[in-house]
């Protein structure tokens, strides 16, 4: 057992980052794919609960290290589009395919939703395509394990 959840760390940890390279990395590692889907889920939780809480904090601390000027209006209106266009909703639904949980999140924070919505449609987007990444990569894994560099299995 200790072993199944010292092998679910960096499942957790890599989908944390990059949502997708979770149920990936899981698969390279032999671990069962409910333990792979718990660990990948908590990884996008992990980021959407520490972005959702304390992204203000980090984002001024980060943006008041590396900049000076103030933000440009052409990125804010870039994004402005993606968010009336989808919504909370369209935001999490997309976060793990094309977004990671980190940007995902700070848009959905962006947006001024209350947390508690936030981290509710986070988890159905990242309880529903973990799912799906997860069988299509355990169903097919030989082709998707064979382009996976050597010292990860």
């Amino acid at each position: 057992m200790w072993v199944e959840l010292a092998k679910a760390v960096p499942v957790l940890l890599s989908s944390a980052l990059k949502f997708i390279l979770g149920p990936i990395v899981g698969k390279a590692l032999g671990l069962h794919p409910l333990t792979t889907w718990c660990a990948t889920v908590s990884g996008m939780m992990l980021s959407v609960v520490t972005f959702t809480f304390f992204g203000g904090w980090i984002r001024g601390r980060i943006l008041q290290r590396f900049t000076h000027a103030p933000a440009r209006a052409t990125s804010n209106r870039r994004f402005s589009g993606l968010i009336n266009k989808y919504g909370l909703g369209g935001i999490a639904f997309l976060t793990p395919i094309l977004l990671t949980p980190i940007g995902g999140t700070l848009i959905a924070v962006g947006m001024g939703k209350p947390r508690n919505k936030i981290m509710l449609f986070m988890f159905i987007s990242a309880a529903g395509w973990a799912l799906a990444f997860i069988v299509a990569i355990y169903a097919f894994g030989r082709t998707v394990t064979n382009w996976i560099p050597g010292w990860l299995t």
